[in-house]
């Protein structure tokens, strides 16, 4: 073995020496420098002083691979250099004790080290494409802080939302009053002896109450603390306050509030809590602690969970519209609340749907596994995500469902990429390091950690269960599944599973003679055939989208349909508020009934001629003449 080369004035602290001219090396050098922190000096070997200063060491020595000069004198090279260099950091100390204990790992990693000393160029180049410009350890303060915000916009008009419609939904004179629904809940509790337990299996403040000021009341609070976030004062109450809020009011609203963006706001809702800063003040300082990386990961994993699982149950089912990749083909004028651009989009031939419908899945199934990827790869998998929901958002009305996902992706962006956007200033402000002796306020280790063992557990046994494996490792998760299943936390996710095909709208019409029948125009949901679709979302229009869901079965089918005629029999204006025209505005007719149409979209010659979006057959009847007995 050839003797170690020793320095006759070795630096004061260790010091590392590397080719300054080599991009590669350059690029690492600084990943480096984050992991040793102060314990390491790093200097180019270019530096005239370099030669003069340790004529031990040869020039070829210096240009072949990294040379560190320890204190002692010794010098080390190549990857003893690199692993010596890193355990200066003891959470680095591993590999140098494999190095040093292991005599294959030793020779593979110094022919490893070999390989890409000599192949540097090559090596930057897959650097720069799988990294980008930054192959350091990122910060994600900027990346916290813009999406804290985003979730407070998305809350924000969750809530305001809600306000406009809850009394019409879930009102006193409501459709599916929730006093109701908490009477008969308290009465069963009673009955089965149910004590505490009742607030897990029914989780909302409405056991204190459910009058129609009380449930305003609770859009109020959601409005205003959703407007205290995003001015980022005390996050973390902010976000907790805001998922019970919200929990509160989907335990009581029924089929109204039972969609997946619901879910899926409770879910990001409460995984954010742990990810927001423990402060009150919106002032990034140098005491907030940082983003937890576990944490962080988790939404990760949130967002790759909405995506695959929504490709996987669409093969999953074995329907052939998707299998055959004909989906699209029925999608634009057959899901619930069409815009006018799907309308141009179900005009395109049939060569293009089925490629879009192929991308589609490519994306779906494919890019979320980019988000585990290196830096620059996550950043596409991130754009393909966020491109599909911004094309799914300008041909479809999906509340916040997309401008959620898109918040979701925002966390896979770091501070290098929002700080580009940013004064200096500003810019470095978070990523300074905390002075020595100051106290960051942080959630416990220990909780976030066995938080996300559960979310992990629960989020994989989710996706399993998608293509039917079942396995008795898997009983345990499944009961804490269940058992937590009230609060909506941790959910399963996929749109659209069996391509609906046809597109059946029910008409309402009243009548005080019998004969002469006016129909009920509903505000967005497809009815007079020249009115254009339109764009809505945000806000979601709860009756018409449960409208759609409606058409697809009966009525014996929707308990809730039958209340809501009897509403419109009974003239309540807080139903009437949810619609359009109202054909009866003196009084409530004597009489109502459904109607049951087929609609599809024209092409562009029938919309030339008739100006109609639409294009309707009668099927039938859905709702026979009903009224209030006398």
């Amino acid at each position: 073995m050839p003797q170690r080369p020793r320095v006759a004035s070795p630096p004061p602290k260790p010091l590392m020496v590397f080719d300054g001219d080599c991009n590669f090396c350059s690029m690492w050098i600084r990943r480096w420098r984050q992991i040793t922190g102060e314990a390491m000096d790093y200097v180019p070997s270019q530096e005239q002083a370099i030669a003069t200063r340790f004529p031990e060491i040869p020039r070829e020595a210096l240009e072949k691979s990294v040379q560190l000069i320890e204190p002692e004198g010794d010098v080390y090279a190549g990857a003893e250099a690199v692993f010596r260099a890193l355990a200066k950091n003891p959470k680095w100390r591993w590999p140098l004790r494999r190095y040093q204990t292991s005599p294959r790992f030793a020779k593979i990693t110094g022919h490893a080290y070999e390989f890409v000393a000599g192949h540097r160029m090559a090596f930057s180049r897959i650097t720069r494409f799988l990294w980008g410009r930054h192959v350091e350890q990122a910060n994600y303060f900027w990346t916290r802080w813009i999406f804290l915000r985003a979730m407070g916009v998305i809350y924000l008009i969750a809530f305001l939302s809600l306000w406009l419609q809850i009394n019409g939904l879930i009102g006193h004179d409501g459709i599916l009053p929730a006093r109701q629904l908490m009477s008969a809940a308290a009465q069963q509790c009673d009955a089965q002896g149910i004590g505490m337990d009742r607030f897990r299996q029914l989780p909302t403040f409405c056991w204190f109450g459910s009058s129609d000021g009380f449930l305003q009341f609770q859009c109020v609070a959601g409005t205003v603390l959703a407007a205290v976030l995003i001015l980022g004062i005390a996050p973390a109450p902010c976000l907790a306050l805001l998922w019970i809020l919200y929990l509160s009011l989907m335990s009581v609203s029924g089929v109204f509030l039972d969609y997946q963006w619901d879910n899926l706001l409770l879910e990001a809702g409460f995984v954010s809590i742990f990810f927001a800063p423990l402060k009150l003040l919106p002032k990034l300082s140098r005491e907030e602690a940082p983003p937890s990386k576990i944490v962080l990961w988790l939404l990760r994993l949130l967002l790759f969970k909405l995506m695959f699982s929504s490709g996987c149950v669409k093969l999953a089912s074995g329907d052939p519209a998707w299998r055959h990749l004909t989906a699209l083909t029925y999608h634009y004028w057959t899901q619930p609340l069409p815009t006018w651009i799907a309308w141009f989009a179900s005009q395109s031939p049939l060569w293009f749907l089925k490629l879009s419908c192929a991308v589609m899945f490519v994306i779906e199934l494919g890019a979320p596994f980019l988000i585990f990827a290196p830096r620059r790869l996550r950043f596409i998998g991130g754009g393909a995500i966020a491109l599909l929901q911004i094309l799914i958002a300008l041909t479809g009305n999906y509340c916040f469902f997309n401008w959620l996902t898109l918040a979701l992706c925002l966390l896979l962006l770091d501070d290098f990429v929002f700080g580009k956007f940013l004064p200096d200033k500003v810019r470095m402000r978070p990523t300074l390091s905390t002075p020595h002796g100051s106290r960051k306020i942080r959630w416990p280790r220990a909780a976030i950690i066995s938080f996300g063992v559960l979310y992990i557990a629960i989020s994989l046994f989710q996706i399993v269960a998608i293509f039917g494996v079942n396995t008795i490792l898997l009983y345990p998760v499944a009961a804490v599944g269940e058992w937590i299943a009230p609060f909506r936390t941790i959910n399963n996710y996929g749109l659209f599973a069996v391509m609906t095909t046809e597109r059946h709208e029910i008409i309402v019409e009243g009548s005080n003679d019998g004969t002469n029948w006016l129909s009920y125009e509903f505000k967005y949901k497809p009815g007079d055939v020249k009115k254009p679709p339109a764009f809505v979302a945000p806000y979601q229009p709860r009756l018409d989208w449960q409208m759609w869901f409606a058409a697809l079965g009966d009525y014996q089918q929707n308990p809730w349909f039958g209340n809501f005629c009897l509403r419109l029999l009974q003239g309540s204006p807080q139903v009437l508020a949810l619609m359009e025209k109202n054909p009866f505005p003196d009084k409530p007719p004597r009489y109502l009934r459904a109607e049951l149409y087929d609609y599809h979209f024209t092409d562009y010659a029938e919309r030339r001629t008739t100006g109609a979006w639409w294009k309707r057959t009668q099927i039938g009847e859905y709702l026979p003449p009903v009224s209030l007995q006398e």
